[in-house]
């Protein structure tokens, strides 16, 4: 039994009288022909009643000119019938409880609304005005006291009776008939309290300011749904429903939900109430061709019957049915088509096992009492296809409409209702809908083949956004396998990828794109790739950033351990040659090209080849600050030494001219101080660079994303081109000093050797400037290190490796007179 019945019992105990004016004593008369079944018991205060106890064909529309025909039944519904009784039940059981309502007794009005529109309006008229009776009588039964039916079949007369009006009707069952009640009744301010109809529009106070339910509305079975289809990852959903305003309002809904738990609709669509071959072959076409898999069907179980039914002829198996409340619970669709329904999910209203004294209540009703009740005889005669005749006139009262009780009072009363009842919180929010609590139900197979329904699951509207929905997957019996299936438009994008949204088509349907270069995404199906931070960079699955690889000229790599063994070698070779010359210096070779000179070029040519180690090694701010101008002043040194070697060469030629005092002016002193001039300039080039805008350490990221390179930067660009151009200009100079000195007649002349090495220097930083410019990091670094090892060697080699030979290997060549041979 549900858990409407419980509330209702509870519910109905709120109906005390009010203050107020008395009831209008004018009633309107019904002209038409009554409906024979109802059930009518009097009291203070009586409780209408519509019912859905047959389910007719819908009818056709009259055309005024004709008597409408008698309305035929078709079909008799049990299940309302529970209904009916636990109402009468809940009513008992308040009356006879004298601390819910000490001084009032309630009363009873029950009508069949046979499902259907205008039979609803017609006979809730009946129930609010309080027709009186026609042909009937009034006496006495020993069975169930105040239970009345109309008897066609006897001949017995029966006075006429007024009953009492009714100020609050429980009904209806379907939300259409009950807008079509609220359109009628609601300018009379009467209340209708639904126990089954749920849509969602009827929560609209504005509109249908008297209704209440005990029925969840839609809206909470929707939000359930769309919970219920994010849990299991089915983002690619088809949606269904007959076309009424339950299935109208819930789709909407539904689609406005699905948005926010990020679920799309592969497709709706609506079909009639009773379809024919065409609109049924229409629906089936679209399940059976789309590529959603899950289908949420919003109708009741006579259309589902319809739509399984086709779906066994063309051999559909593989769908995942998730039920709306109107057939979670429907246990008869098992019988035909349970293999099509294994593992279906639907939310269900919570139920109670047990209502106290409810089943003592249906139990009572025997055979005996089924004459005292037309409902109960046409069950009867259903149940066990038989007829029944000779209906008894149950006692009627005459206590009318109570003075002081209006049906507005009712109303406000009823909405602030807060009680518990079998343990469960009962309360109404601001448009009269209770706080809904669903349970999660798994439609699986019994051994014998029967359907038992799991309780996988629970869905509470109460609870924060995000915990409303508690499932346990292990009770859950899927149709296929031992999984959920998969309902996606397009596969969930993996870390490393982003979503890239398809034009035109939903957002579920998408495109995976790797993150560009620097970016990372660490978690599926992301919209955005994030950018690493400037010393990260993604790793190779681009779904993590890790720290980017540093890069500098090292002396642990082979590159560094070259270049350091060359520049180390190419010192060690220079102070080898300063050991040679040490040793022969008295020798005509060594004195006869200025030996001063020549030890301090050696010196400084040993010193640019350590200037090669000072950029080898992570770079600093202070070693940056000094491998620039070591390397600018150790070469103005060697190019200034140089230089006033070729021009003492070639004075000391032009000294020997008649008249010729010139080499006075060039002496040992003039020499030393030549070269000091020229290196002071390099020496003050470099303290102005280094008190403007000094060199320092930088970690480049922007050349190659990966890598952070280490470097040392100029600082000023000035300031090392004027470095760099300052020796060029030496260089130049000593060039062309050497150059009009190449042909003296002097055997060992270094006028030759300065010219050929000067060659060999222009070459190399001609050749370094452009590589310079062009690369970056560590090749750089090399590309300086290889033009200062390069032009060291040229010097070295240019100019003292021919002297060496001849004094270790023809040091007969080694004298004065082979020195002044012409």
């Amino acid at each position: 039994m549900t858990l409407w019945a419980a509330k209702l019992l509870m519910l109905l105990s709120f109906f005390r009288g009010t203050p107020g004016s008395p009831a209008a004593q004018d009633i309107c008369v019904f002209l038409g022909e009554e409906e024979q079944n109802r059930l009518y018991e009097d009291g203070d205060v009586v409780i209408g009643g519509l019912f859905p106890l047959h389910y007719r064909p819908v009818s056709s529309l009259p055309t005024y000119r004709t008597k409408p025909t008698p309305i035929a039944y078709k079909f008799f519904i049990s299940r309302a019938l529970r209904w009916i009784q636990t109402m009468i039940f809940a009513i008992k059981e308040i009356n006879q409880h004298s601390d819910f309502l000490p001084e009032l007794k309630l009363g009873f009005h029950i009508r069949d609304s046979s499902d259907d529109i205008p039979i609803a309006l017609r006979e809730s008229l009946l129930l609010v005005n309080g027709q009186p009776e026609r042909g009937s009588r009034v006496g006495s039964e020993s069975g169930d006291k105040g239970v009345e039916r109309n008897i066609n079949e006897s001949k017995l007369s029966c006075a006429s009776v007024q009953r009492s009006v009714s100020p609050v009707i429980i009904g209806g069952a379907a939300s259409g008939v009950s807008m079509a009640l609220l359109r009628s009744l609601g300018s009379f301010h009467i209340p209708l309290v639904s126990y089954f109809a749920s849509c969602s529009c009827l929560s609209n106070q504005q509109d249908f300011p008297t209704f209440m339910r005990t029925m969840p509305s839609d809206a909470f079975q929707v939000r359930a749904l769309a919970s219920l289809v994010s849990y299991f990852g089915w983002t690619w959903v088809g949606v269904i429903g007959v076309e009424s305003d339950y299935a109208r309002f819930a789709i909407q809904h539904f689609l406005q939900e699905s948005v926010q738990f990020g679920v799309c609709v592969a497709y709706t669509h609506f079909y009639p109430v009773n379809p024919s071959r065409q609109a049924l072959d229409e629906l089936v076409d679209v399940i059976q061709m789309a590529s959603s898999k899950v289908i949420i069907n919003f109708c009741s179980e006579s259309e589902m019957q319809v739509i399984l039914r086709e779906i066994r002829r063309r051999n559909i198996t593989d769908l995942q049915w998730i039920a709306s409340e109107a057939w979670a619970t429907a246990t008869l669709l098992w019988e035909n088509f349970g293999d099509l329904l294994k593992g279906t999910l639907g939310f269900a209203i919570q139920r109670v096992d047990v209502i106290p004294g409810l089943k003592q209540h249906l139990l009572s009703l025997k055979p005996s009492t089924v004459h005292t009740s037309a409902f109960l005889a046409e069950f009867w005669e259903e149940l066990f296809n038989c007829r029944l005749n000779g209906y008894a006139c149950p006692i009627m009262s005459t206590r009318l409409y109570p003075k002081n009780l209006k049906p507005q009072h009712l109303v406000h009363y009823m909405k602030r209702a807060n009680f518990s009842v079998l343990g469960t919180k009962v309360s109404f929010d601001q448009n009269g809908d209770p706080i809904a609590y669903y349970d999660l139900l798994n439609w699986q197979r019994n051994p014998d083949g029967s359907l038992h329904l799991v309780k996988v699951g629970l869905y509470d509207a109460a609870s924060p956004a995000g915990s409303s929905v508690v499932i346990n997957d292990s009770l859950i019996q899927w149709p296929f396998g031992k999984q959920a299936s998969r309902s996606v438009c397009s596969d969930s994008c993996p870390p490393g990828s982003r979503i890239a949204r398809r034009k035109g088509e939903p957002v579920c349907c998408f495109d995976c794109v790797p993150c560009a270069e620097g970016e990372v995404s660490n978690k599926s199906d992301s919209l955005e790739c994030s950018r690493c931070s400037k010393y990260t960079w993604p790793n190779k699955a681009r779904h993590h950033c890790i720290p980017k690889t540093i890069e500098f000229l090292s002396f642990h790599e082979l590159m560094g351990t070259v270049l350091c063994v060359v520049s180390i070698l190419g010192a060690c070779i220079t102070l080898s040659i300063i050991t040679i010359f040490f040793a022969y210096k008295k020798t005509p070779l060594v004195r006869a090209n200025n030996m001063e000179l020549s030890f301090l070029l050696l010196v400084f040519l040993a010193i640019c080849f350590l200037v090669g180690l000072l950029f080898i090694g992570e770079p600093s701010d202070w070693l940056c600050r000094i491998r620039y101008p070591a390397f600018g002043i150790s070469f103005a040194l060697c190019i200034s030494c140089l230089l006033a070697k070729t021009l003492v060469v070639l004075m000391a030629f032009r000294s020997t001219l008649p008249g010729s005092n010139v080499m006075k002016w060039f002496g040992p002193c003039q020499q030393r101080s030549s070269v000091l001039l020229g290196t002071t300039v390099q020496v003050i080039i470099c303290l102005i660079w280094l008190l403007t805008n000094p060199p320092h350490a930088n970690s480049n990221t922007g050349y190659h994303s990966a890598t952070i390179i280490i470097e040392c930067v100029a600082g000023s660009d000035v300031g090392f081109w004027c470095v760099l151009g300052y020796i060029g200009i030496l260089a130049c100079m000593c060039f062309l000093m050497a150059f009009l000195a190449r042909k003296l007649p002097d055997n060992f002349n270094e006028a030759k050797l300065i010219t050929f090495s000067m060659l060999i220097f222009f070459a190399v930083w001609i050749t370094f400037i452009p590589v310079y410019v062009s690369t970056a990091g560590k090749y750089t670094v090399a590309v300086h290190i290889f033009a200062i090892l390069a032009s060291a060697f040229g010097l070295l080699f240019c100019i003292f490796v021919p002297k060496c030979y001849v004094i270790i290997l023809k040091p007969d060549k080694n004298s004065k007179r082979n020195m002044i041979q012409r």
